[in-house]
């Protein structure tokens, strides 16, 4: 098979890295990069082609790969360029983007979505979504730090001793309890808040303290999301929340509902209400933030309070979210790519069959 990875403008991770392309050659086949595709995850030309892979042009890797895998979705061009019937691996949120699964059927290729790996123990491997947000997660205190005009530890010195930054993570799935993690360790006071109680022995096992709110609807089949709550529990929530709010100097935001936007958990008249010098850092902005006033990619000062809105910092550790990525990328194939480098497309299998959205020109998604 004549799998081909591209250079990515938007993005400055790379699908597939050298250690994982040994692996794939191994497998009897072939592997294609673009000139410089890794230069900004510090992976070289030199680096790839010791690793068995060959050096192309893109429009000669388009021409002839079998397999384009892609960390964020290609452009509308590339499709025209691709030999009919190939198969592109990506993450093309359907449930964010309804229409991309019909859109990629009009154009013959095979999408098979990463996000759509259902979050099962025998996908884990495979998981995409959990391993870019606890890459997040980490980068979200380090970018809070850079920002908070304070010590996050406690320091004791000859001129007196400096209390430690209070911590508030909101939502403790994979990104929340690495940012829990993280915030511990550079000597934060931590509390999370999450729905789910399954959340409250993670959470302090990491050594914060979990904040409850009582009557919380619970999915335990959501995917690691978050689900809609009551207008009852919304009122007690937003009351907590603010309460803790107030006194924190970083607030993490993570909480989302799969195919909706996320839930508002810190209101303008709550930020408001924060410490001057405070920074919130929304990992949720993507799908309209958990801050009411949150801009997608931008960074905002509200009276004194920092605002960052990113929900793809796993991009700004390029090295080695590129290689986890990669990973994943590698025990996915494993299920439809023999070792003999033949392709196996069995859409009856549950991992293929839930993210494979397009095949054959129809839509698996959305119909």
């Amino acid at each position: 098979m004549q799998i081909g990875i591209l250079n990515e403008p938007s993005d400055l991770r790379v699908a597939l890295v050298p250690d994982v392309i040994k692996q794939l050659i191994d497998r009897k086949n072939n592997v294609l990069v673009e000139s410089n595709a890794g230069v900004q995850s510090s992976i070289s030309n030199d680096d790839f082609q010791a690793s068995g892979a060959e050096i192309k042009d893109r429009d000669s890797i388009l021409q002839n790969l079998d397999l384009l895998i892609s960390v964020t979705p290609p452009a509308a061009e590339v499709y025209a360029k691709l030999k009919p019937h190939a198969l592109v691996i990506s993450s093309f949120e359907p449930f964010n983007k309804p229409e991309v699964a019909q859109q990629l059927a009009s154009t013959g290729v095979t999408a098979l979505s990463l996000d759509m790996i259902p979050r099962i123990t025998l996908a884990q491997s495979m998981d995409v979504l959990s391993s870019m947000a606890s890459i997040a997660g980490y980068k979200a205190v380090i970018v809070a730090a850079n920002h908070l005009p304070r010590y996050f530890p406690m320091l004791t010195t000859a001129a007196g001793t400096i209390p430690p930054a209070k911590v508030l993570v909101l939502g403790a799935g994979v990104a929340g309890l690495q940012a829990i993690a993280t915030a511990k360790r550079i000597g934060g006071v931590v509390e999370a808040f999450d729905t789910r109680l399954a959340a409250k022995e993670e959470v302090e096992s990491l050594g914060a303290k979990f904040v409850m709110v009582e009557g919380a609807t619970d999915d335990k089949d959501a995917g690691g999301y978050a689900v809609e709550q009551t207008d009852e529990y919304k009122q007690k929530q937003q009351a907590l929340i603010q309460a803790k709010a107030e006194k924190a100097d970083v607030i993490i935001t993570t909480a989302q509902l799969r195919g909706r936007p996320a839930p508002v958990l810190l209101t303008a008249e709550t930020v408001q209400k924060m410490k001057s010098g405070a920074v919130i850092v929304d990992l949720a902005s993507s799908t309209g933030g958990n801050c009411a006033l949150t801009q997608d990619n931008e960074t905002l000062d509200v009276d004194g309070v920092t605002i960052i809105g990113n929900s793809n910092l796993a991009e700004k550790v390029p090295m080695h979210a590129s290689q986890l990525f990669s990973k994943n990328i590698f025990n996915y194939l494993k299920v439809f790519v023999s070792e003999e480098g033949e392709l196996n497309l069995d859409l009856e299998n549950e991992i293929l069959k839930s993210s494979c959205i397009s095949h054959d020109g129809a839509a698996r998604y959305g119909n």
